[in-house]
């Protein structure tokens, strides 16, 4: 399963500040697909700890967000327009910036990438 999350809502220089998201619930990582002021690496891991998911670098464990409540090991969701809170801090010693998480989109296909190219960094 593949979510699109956009994230939004916080409080930066830049008043705009986005990031959409796929998350991909079955190999637990994440690829930053478009983004305006909100520092993100090109994609990264996923825990989820707590009933929230943890959105880490791509060779780094710490969290670079956590999405609070979006669960991804709960059985009945996520769901499209499920919403919740965003707590990022994607520079090391930056201050928290606290936004929103919205779930556009639930793909619930098994298909293959075009290129076989999803947060590996490399061609497949």
């Amino acid at each position: 399963m593949r979510l699109t999350v956009h994230l939004d809502a916080f409080d930066c220089t830049h008043p705009m500040a986005f990031a959409i998201l796929w998350l991909d619930k079955d190999t637990r990582q994440w690829s930053r697909e478009g983004h305006h002021g909100l520092d993100l690496p090109e994609w990264g891991t996923l825990r989820v700890d707590g009933g929230n998911t943890l959105m880490c670098g791509p060779r780094d464990a710490t969290p670079l967000c956590v999405l609070e409540g979006l669960d991804l090991k709960d059985r009945s969701g996520p769901f499209e327009g499920e919403t919740g809170r965003a707590q990022c801090c994607a520079e090391r010693g930056r201050l928290l910036m606290t936004g929103h998480w919205h779930v556009q989109c639930v793909d619930n296909e098994q298909a293959q990438p075009e290129h076989g190219l999803f947060a590996a960094g490399e061609e497949a």
